[in-house]
């Protein structure tokens, strides 16, 4: 005798479907953050290792601005599921504003780095600054990911298609800020404590 799945049971099964997919792209970010990490400890053993590099002050304020799309995602998740739309139009635009202010700050950062004579590349460049940026910029890629998905969740929400009963795309842009929060903290944190 054949099943026949309800709407709701439908709808269900498409969000789990759709969180299982994501968070195996999360594992397998993680994973391959941990090998950059794992690269980083290695080559702190070289000669050529900077002991005395400081991260840039832009760095700092970029991580406050991370946490703070994580704070309103999770705010305009909350905003629809009691189907106050203004509300989750505030949030979302402010996640997006800060989402840009933390790629701007990390551009900054890189900017303070060279102008305390340490480069990237080439002749001027050393392994610490390199890792940091190739750690950085793969985060920023990620982000853009990130960033696309929003405007996507923004557009469907000026588009009405996000209510209490249907907030699918957004608790997926949520989950995925998190993880980028999560990710840029430990990377954060990491950078600072294991010089």
């Amino acid at each position: 005798m054949e099943m026949i799945m309800t709407v709701d049971e439908q709808k269900s099964r498409t969000a789990r479907s759709y969180k299982l997919i994501l968070l195996f792209a999360m594992v397998s970010m993680t994973m391959m953050f941990a090998g950059l990490t794992s690269a980083f400890v290695v080559s702190k053993s070289r000669a050529d290792w900077l002991k005395d590099f400081q991260l840039p002050t832009a760095f700092y304020y970029s991580t406050i601005a991370i946490i703070g799309c994580s704070v309103t995602f999770h705010l305009a998740k909350k905003a629809i599921q009691k189907n106050n739309q203004s509300n989750t139009t505030i949030f979302l635009l402010t996640t997006l504003v800060l989402g840009i202010l933390f790629v701007i700050l990390q551009f900054v950062g890189f900017g303070q780095i060279v102008d305390n004579g340490y480069y990237f590349t080439g002749s001027g460049s050393s392994i610490t600054t390199t890792f940091l940026y190739v750690v950085t910029v793969v985060h920023l890629i990620h982000l853009a990911g990130g960033v696309i998905s929003l405007l996507i969740i923004i557009y469907n929400h000026f588009k009405q298609k996000y209510n209490s009963s249907q907030t699918l795309g957004i608790e997926l842009g949520a989950m995925y800020w998190h993880f980028l929060d999560l990710l840029w903290v430990y990377l954060f944190l990491f950078l600072y404590f294991f010089k």
